[in-house]
């Protein structure tokens, strides 16, 4: 498959939706780092999320010089794709303007991957996503959260709190995360690989 588009989005609008699953049994969870990416986005726009009849908390601004809707679906992670295109149709943004955020259990803790298109590598938000959207063509910013220990079951390992090590690096991971989700609005895909793949 190859990219027709390098900058999300082909009028000034994107999408950026965090994934994670609602309620503050979840707050900490790895499975919850897209809502996390999206609190660090919404206090550099000076926004704050508020319940939308889409089915996701929203918030609306600008970053990187464009226009930007946040959107955390309310929806538990397997059933995100409702709210995401939900949100997608009554704000008019179309698949290639949406980049969705979310944690990867095959990459190492703290490292964050851009792409465009692919499956959904057994992510169950993704695939809900993908399902909705009727199509896989849509940018992701994927943030490593490592393989569980041992033979602790995947399921188990996401709906648990990063470590106590993990946690000292945790801001810090967030903040290089959301660089690339501006770093990918603002200059594009290929300005964005380069930049962050390389760390």
């Amino acid at each position: 498959m190859t990219v027709t588009h390098d900058l999300p989005g082909t009028g000034e609008q994107v999408l950026l939706a965090g994934l994670g699953n609602p309620g503050p049994r979840y707050e900490g969870n790895r499975h919850n780092i897209g809502f996390l990416v999206l609190d660090e986005l919404a206090d550099r726009i000076g926004g704050r999320f508020k319940a939308h009849k889409s089915g996701a908390e929203v918030c609306e601004g600008r970053l990187a010089g464009r226009r930007v809707v946040l959107a955390k679906p309310r929806s538990f992670m397997n059933l995100s794709g409702g709210p995401v295109v939900g949100t997608a149709r009554f704000f008019k943004i179309g698949p290639e303007g949406l980049v969705v955020i979310h944690d990867e259990l095959d990459l190492p803790y703290g490292s964050v991957r851009l792409k465009f298109g692919g499956g959904a590598g057994g992510h169950n938000g993704l695939r809900s996503i993908t399902k909705s959207l009727g199509t896989q063509d849509y940018y992701r910013v994927r943030f490593g959260i490592d393989r569980p220990p041992g033979r602790m079951d995947p399921a188990d390992y996401v709906l648990r709190d990063f470590s106590t090590t993990e946690r000292r690096e945790l801001a810090l991971n967030i903040d290089l995360c959301a660089d690339a989700v501006e770093t990918l609005i603002g200059k594009g895909l290929a300005a964005a690989q380069n930049e962050f793949h390389s760390r």
